[in-house]
């Protein structure tokens, strides 16, 4: 190894590193520009914003659902939840192979030690030697051309779309516990009047078979009085199932079972659940910056423009530097003896001249990976239009439709009560009583079901305008994601 000057060489190769640092970074990424919102200016039966109001990503969802039962629940399922749990542990995949992708733009630093002992020929007794100890700076890319540049920023973008798909995953997960539990409560509201409707049910068809075995009505007013107790029988077997797997879905959201007294209800259950705030639906490009699934669209989209940057800079010299610096000797005992400094200083360059198309197709590829990426963010901002839209269409309709249905119900229980006091009386024929006690139960599940889907409704609109993310602890906190891509920077 050849020997010079030690304080020469450190001069040098520090000089020629800053020189490097000095002159690598040039990005060859397209400049980003957000793309216009393919969807229209103003949402659909939406009144006009009240000032003042917060946005809805903004609300904690404590304020938002106000009910301590399903609070708990929520706190339950954000502490058990496996699929929040692989959202998180993606987080820390990214971050982890972002910092990967940014050590290659410093110089790694190694220490080296090593030595040799051979005899060149079987036939000689001359053992030769070496040893050295150095410190060296293995192939380090010179970033002339921005390629680790823009890989690092594709991987920031990654980084940055598994944290919004977090708190994706997150708003679904707040939303379908809230969902699942009203249904739970619905299903206990639906049961109870079932069961009282077999109970009113069986006791007409007790004083059907009375009747008939005194001759005062014939088989067939007999045998309408058994279906009918039948069928409310059937309706009550049904909706005991579909309340098992109501809870069993609930358990499954919640990574545990279900605590009863959670979900206790009855007749008004629904009505009795502590009411929801109303959520400013505010303007489509708003949703830019409130709904993570779109934020993380748009973060995979920045991504793709990172990597055309990287394909577009393989068309050009790749620089690398490989240096050490330390001390070599012919015998150990003299390894750090004056005059054994030694270094090296290897620089290299490679010039693409003929790959068979190879950098062309990566070029074309990245620029159809952000083709891709651009459709799938204007998708998200249409997806997330139609749903903020459906859910204001739900909002402006659902509360008339469920008074009408409350005013059937309670008409059609006067005709009941009517129905059955002319028939106890022989005015009326078992035939109208039936009908009336058909038409009262139907009513009386329809008008459940529509409240149910009322409240339901509130909780898709709450998540459509991205709320569920932020808890009390985190919405002041919180930062940008402006403030977190400067601070990952």
């Amino acid at each position: 190894m050849k020997m010079r000057n030690p304080l020469v060489p450190a001069k040098t190769l520090a000089t020629s590193l800053a020189a490097a640092l000095l002159l690598a970074g040039c990005s060859m990424a397209p400049t980003y520009e957000r793309p216009v919102a393919p969807v229209p200016q103003y949402f659909p039966n939406n009144p006009a914003q009240i000032a003042g109001q917060p946005a809805t990503a903004q609300i904690a969802w404590q304020d938002y659902f106000t009910d301590p039962r399903l609070v708990g629940l929520i706190n339950t399922a954000l502490q058990n939840n496996r699929d929040l749990r692989v959202a998180v542990l993606n987080i820390e995949t990214a971050r982890s192979q972002f910092r990967i992708t940014r050590s290659a733009q410093v110089p790694n630093l190694n220490l080296n030690a090593g030595g040799t002992r051979q005899r060149p020929s079987l036939l000689g007794n001359t053992v030769s030697e070496s040893d050295y100890v150095n410190v060296g700076i293995p192939a380090w890319e010179l970033d002339f051309f921005g390629r680790i540049q823009s890989l690092k920023d594709a991987a920031l973008s990654q980084y940055l779309a598994t944290e919004e798909a977090r708190k994706a995953t997150q708003i679904s997960l707040v939303a379908a516990v809230a969902t699942g539990w009203l249904a739970v409560i619905a299903d206990e509201e639906s049961m109870q009047i079932t069961r009282d409707t077999l109970a009113t049910r069986e006791e007409g068809l007790r004083l059907s078979k009375l009747r008939f075995d005194n001759g005062v009505i014939s088989e067939i007013d007999l045998r309408l009085a058994e279906s009918l107790a039948e069928s409310a029988r059937a309706t009550y077997a049904q909706q005991q199932r579909l309340r098992l797997q109501d809870e069993n879905a609930l358990a499954l959201l919640l990574g545990t079972p279900v605590p009863p007294e959670s979900i206790k209800g009855g007749l008004g259950a629904l009505d009795a659940v502590a009411p929801m705030a109303d959520v400013p639906a505010g303007l489509p490009s708003e949703l830019l910056e409130q709904r993570p699934d779109i934020r993380a669209a748009e973060q995979q989209l920045l991504a793709a423009n990172a990597n055309i940057g990287a394909a577009r800079a393989n068309f050009f010299p790749r620089i690398t530097l490989t240096a050490t610096y330390g001390t070599a000797s012919n015998e150990l005992s003299g390894l750090f003896d004056s005059g054994t400094k030694a270094w090296s200083f290897a620089p290299s360059l490679v010039l693409p001249i003929f790959d068979y198309g190879a950098n062309s197709a990566r070029l074309d590829s990245a620029w159809a990976n952000r083709d891709i990426a651009l459709a799938q963010y204007e998708k998200s901002i249409q997806s997330a239009f139609r749903e903020v839209a459906d859910a204001l269409a739900g909002r402006a309709t659902l509360g008339d439709q469920l008074d009408a249905l409350r005013k059937t119900a309670l008409a059609e229980e006067a005709r009941f009560k009517l129905s059955d006091l002319r028939y106890r009386n022989g005015v009326a024929n078992a035939l109208d009583l039936q009908d009336a006690q058909r038409s009262l139960f139907t009513a009386q599940l329809a008008a459940t079901q529509t409240r149910l889907a009322q409240l339901q409704n509130q909780v898709t609109l709450f998540k459509a305008l991205g709320g569920g993310w932020a808890s009390r602890e985190t919405a002041a906190a919180a930062p940008t994601t402006s403030q977190a891509n400067q601070a990952t920077r």
